[in-house]
């Protein structure tokens, strides 16, 4: 199968999660990467294609998308990994040309950008992939896949957080920077960084939407203009209730996404960090661990692994299969055939839904934890 050929905006060679994209792309060898615009200015972006041996380096996005909608053989897909306000515009730029969009989350800074983004996304013939990453975690599935199963019962409680400690303290240094500032990040910090992770989690296994949110967000680093931690309490349809938790200063938690799903006949627990393992306790009954690719595992979970039980699956995996889906998904739309029903990855919907989470709990915080709907 020939491979995808893939653009990439933003995420220079000297960019963490610009590496994390062009690993994940290759980890199945479905795509090769070939023209980039990769810094926001000609010059980083001229040296970094060069280190990176792209066929064609581009010094803005929109020149990108101009020029490789023209060409023959131009870019069929676009990995957008920049800070947050720059994926509205570069987004819609590829969109109206036809060019598919696989965009690092949050979907934009802002919800009107979030809206507008949307619509740009229904008129294209373009298909539009947001990587909320965990979401290809094979025991993220296998949960989500005993939930519709109705495992559980009806769902009651939801608890879910995601607390790391890397900003407790004033750091000045490219990833930190643009993260706390608000023109660039968005109005939430810790909400918009790992809260959207949280809560993209808590709505993929469960299949329940958030109907409304109180919610207490802080900034504890003097001088700091973002979040940098939040508690909220959630409202979900069908009468579910939860709590999320996200904190960027709490020391001794690295990646800490952990989530526990309670229902009327049982329960999961799972863990970012230990990610090839999924409790579940039916009621009255001893905890039974299911494991990656082991005994108990489930097709779903299967369908995303690569390799024996015992062996780790995680992060970079986990990114590599929202690309392989995606791949499917570009594969499909080339010949014209719709998208397979088992393919799954994160939408703009989903994207949508992670920024009206951010600007209601901006919007709780300012009204001392007020309960809103979204």
């Amino acid at each position: 199968m020939a491979r995808i050929r893939l653009g990439m905006v933003g995420g220079g060679n000297d960019a963490f999660i610009g590496g994390v994209h062009r690993i994940a792309s290759r980890i199945d060898d479905r795509y090769e990467l070939v023209a980039g615009a990769l810094s926001s200015t000609p010059e980083k972006a001229q040296a970094s294609g060069k280190v990176l041996g792209l066929a064609r380096i581009y010094d803005d996005y929109k020149q990108m998308a101009i020029r490789e909608a023209r060409l023959k053989n131009g870019i069929e897909a676009v990995s957008i990994v920049t800070p947050n306000h720059v994926h509205y515009e570069a987004a819609r730029e590829f969109l109206k040309r036809g060019i598919h969009v696989i965009c690092d989350k949050p979907l934009t800074s802002t919800l009107a950008d979030a809206k507008k983004l949307v619509k740009a996304a229904e008129n294209s013939k373009a298909l539009f992939v947001l990587t909320h990453n965990y979401t290809g975690y094979p025991m993220v599935r296998q949960a989500r896949e005993m939930v519709a199963n109705g495992d559980f019962g009806k769902i009651r409680v939801v608890q879910v957080e995601y607390p790391q400690d890397w900003l407790s303290v004033e750091q000045d240094f490219k990833q930190a920077e643009w993260r706390t500032d608000p023109a660039r990040s968005g109005a939430g910090g810790s909400t918009g960084d790992i809260g959207t992770h949280a809560h993209n989690l808590a709505r993929f296994i469960t299949g329940l939407e958030v109907e409304s949110l109180a919610a207490d967000l802080e900034a504890f680093v003097p001088g700091r203009k973002v979040d940098d931690n939040g508690h909220v309490l959630l409202r979900f349809e069908g009468g579910a209730k939860g709590m999320l938790w996200c904190s960027q200063v709490a020391p001794g938690n690295e990646n800490a996404l952990r989530i526990r799903v309670y229902g009327e006949t049982g329960g999961l627990e799972w863990a970012q960090e230990d990610p090839n393992y999924l409790w579940h306790t039916p009621f009255g009954e001893p905890k039974r661990l299911i494991t990656r690719n082991g005994a108990g595992a489930g097709d779903a979970a299967a369908r995303v692994s690569r390799i024996p039980p015992g062996h780790p699956e995680g992060y970079l995996e986990g990114f590599a299969n929202i690309y392989s889906e995606a791949a499917d998904a570009i594969v499909a739309h080339r010949d014209g055939q719709p998208v397979p029903a088992d393919v799954l990855f994160p939408t703009i919907t989903d994207g949508l839904k992670g920024v009206e989470f951010i600007d209601a709990c901006v919007r709780s915080s300012a009204r001392n934890a007020a309960w809103v709907k979204l």
